[in-house]
């Protein structure tokens, strides 16, 4: 049985869009997030999607375990940029030292422009990482494969990407459902004393039970498709049917202006990397 991310029907105004529109919005805004390092423009993006997630009605509960794993990522790959200095080369030629750090045998000498390309990651990143966040928990998930179907793709592709947003939550669900079987039956994933190689064999009786069901679930969604014929050459009907509205129209037209508007920004020299002239120091 397939299993979903953490959807509640809302009465919100994302949630009255079309899965579509918002698909398109978001992929228009995801890449002109991506064109631009100006720290101004990303500071305006991430407040808007902030605004978003507001919109949807989506609580710290609900994306806590979301959040949890996407923090400490974004927060981790920051920090080796800004010690490294790596990832910026590209983006300024020249730099101003602002602080040196001590540690030990290390020494680290942090410019502005590092700290500055750090914040201008920290919010791309996290800006990306809402914008993400909309797709699983606001769009139903009976809606997943038509409204692949309806942005162009066959109904395999549409099938197969709404199996691949189940597929996470799925093994996650089974996962740890192995896990309290095991720990029902006494059995202890972190044992004391247990160096690194044992933990990762310690999970043998949680991994080989979790990929075997992962591979039943899968013949058993093979042997349901093929009572239904599918694949078959006429084309199939959706029970879910979705249609546009003018509000639908309007935001996919927005998302497609500020695309192009990035674009030709981006070609005429704005939007690249900018340093608040207050931080560096006095030529």
């Amino acid at each position: 049985m397939l299993v979903t991310w953490a959807y509640k029907e809302r009465n919100t105004i994302v949630q009255r869009l079309d899965p579509r529109a918002r698909l398109i919005f978001i992929l228009c805004a995801m890449i002109s997030v991506i064109m631009v390092w100006d720290l101004r423009w990303l500071a305006g993006w991430l407040a808007f999607a902030l605004l978003a997630y507001k919109a949807a009605g989506l609580t710290w509960k609900e994306t806590r375990r979301f959040w949890m794993v996407v923090l400490p990522l974004i927060t981790f790959l920051v920090l080796i940029t800004a010690l490294t200095g790596r990832g910026g080369e590209e983006a300024y030629q020249t730099t101003h030292p602002w602080i040196t750090l001590h540690l030990g045998p290390w020494t680290w000498e942090i410019s502005v422009e590092q700290v500055v390309f750090a914040l201008s990651q920290f919010m791309r990143m996290l800006t990306l990482a809402i914008f993400g966040l909309l797709i699983p928990f606001t769009i139903h998930p009976a809606q997943y494969g038509v409204t692949f179907r309806g942005l162009g793709l066959n109904d395999k592709f549409a099938v197969a990407t709404d199996l691949a947003f189940r597929l996470v939550p799925s093994v996650a669900r089974d996962f740890q459902t192995t896990l309290d079987a095991q720990r029902a039956r006494g059995y202890e994933l972190e044992r004391k004393g247990a160096g690194v190689v044992r933990q990762i064999r310690n999970l043998a009786p949680l991994i080989v039970p979790v990929t075997i069901q992962a591979i039943l679930n899968g013949e058993d969604i093979i042997d349901a498709m093929d009572l239904r014929a599918f694949g078959a050459k006429p084309r199939r009907t959706w029970i879910v049917e979705l249609r546009y509205q003018p509000r639908d129209y309007l935001l996919i037209a927005l998302g497609v202006a500020v695309l192009v508007a990035t674009i030709v920004a981006r070609l005429r020299g704005y939007g690249g990397f900018w340093v608040p002239p207050g931080w560096l120091p006095p030529a």
